[in-house]
């Protein structure tokens, strides 16, 4: 037989000061931990030196033109490296994920011809032919020049689960791809501006 717990038992019991004081200071440090790793790079150092030491891309010209298959060594530098590099809006996105406010440079290459390349190392990542109005605030994009010059892998941050898209040459976070895009792909490359260089094509 079960027998149900005394009324006086499923009362509240009243917190000492010690326990309160205790469950305060791990709650602080819970969100100081959570703003940290939030500003935290891409990669940790352990992940960093997992990195492929090559990879393989696509070159092209700033007319989107195909040239070779090249591999070429990881783009790996400090964080102080891309700090002198990167301005402040670009190393916050880049190398620590970030994102920029919508609006900020939602039509960079007004409607110019060319190819949109990484802001940190020049790897050329969207013809500026598939781009299009997604009205987000973000340049959009419905599919990479290269499917060899991007990476792509799962972001389940902020408890949402979305896919992230990097630079394959330098692991540079460029935004997220999304599966409400135009035809003929049906995705919407959802890119921060800050994280491309528009390079207009020479004959445009």
């Amino acid at each position: 037989m079960k027998f149900l717990p005394d009324a006086k038992d499923q009362m509240p019991r009243p917190i000492g000061r010690r326990t309160f004081l205790l469950g305060v200071g791990a709650g602080s440090i819970a969100l100081m931990y959570a703003y940290v790793n939030k500003n935290q790079p891409v990669h940790a150092a352990d992940e960093i030196a997992n990195l492929p030491k090559s990879v393989k891309i696509v070159e092209f010209t700033d007319a989107g033109q195909r040239k070779d298959v090249v591999t070429l060594a990881t783009v790996i530098k400090t964080e102080d490296e891309w700090r002198k590099q990167l301005s402040s809006e670009s190393f916050a996105v880049t190398r620590h994920a970030g994102t920029e406010r919508p609006y900020t440079n939602e039509n960079p290459n007004n409607h110019a011809k060319g190819v949109f390349r990484c802001i940190c190392c020049d790897t050329a990542l969207f013809d500026a032919n598939t781009k299009f109005d997604s009205g987000t605030g973000w340049p959009s994009f419905y599919q990479p020049i290269a499917k060899e010059n991007v990476n792509e892998t799962s972001d389940v941050s902020f408890g949402m689960e979305r896919t992230a898209v990097a630079c394959r040459l330098c692991d540079a976070h460029l935004g997220h791809v999304f599966d409400d895009g135009p035809q003929p792909t049906g995705l919407r490359y959802c890119m921060n501006s800050v994280s491309l260089r528009f390079a207009k094509s020479p004959t445009a």
